[in-house]
């Protein structure tokens, strides 16, 4: 059984961190691209981040600068530390293993697998 177990969001203020942890078990871990979306409410799903095996990364505009993703694959386990956060980054936070194959995942459609969501809201 494919589990992504999320950890580590919270409340916190404008301009503070947050570093979020996904534990991966049940699946391939260290040759799969793995990645960090989030949704607020009334938008859609968006990237925030991605990772390949290698540890090649990929950043949303909006987080660049302040948003670091990395991986520990002895430990099948994909982090994301996030920093000068805005009440903007306040959303719903998902994990997502992506299908193998791919270097590096940026579309939903290509996620094999999904957290199950952490919230973390940034207050002004």
């Amino acid at each position: 059984q494919v589990q992504l177990v999320e950890s580590g969001g919270g409340l916190v203020q404008a301009g503070g961190s947050l570093s979020l942890s996904c534990a991966v078990s049940g699946t391939i871990f260290s040759i799969r691209a793995m990645g960090w979306y989030r949704q607020a409410p009334r938008k859609q799903r968006e990237l925030v981040a991605t990772i390949s095996g290698g540890g090649s990364t990929v950043y949303a505009d909006s987080v660049k600068g302040r948003f670091t993703i990395s991986r520990d694959n002895a430990k099948n386990t994909v982090y994301l530390q996030m920093n000068n956060l805005k009440t903007e980054d306040t959303a719903v936070y998902y994990c997502a293993g992506y299908r193998l194959g791919l270097r590096l995942g940026v579309s939903p459609a290509d996620v094999a697998y999904w957290g199950q969501g952490t919230q973390v809201t940034v207050s002004s």
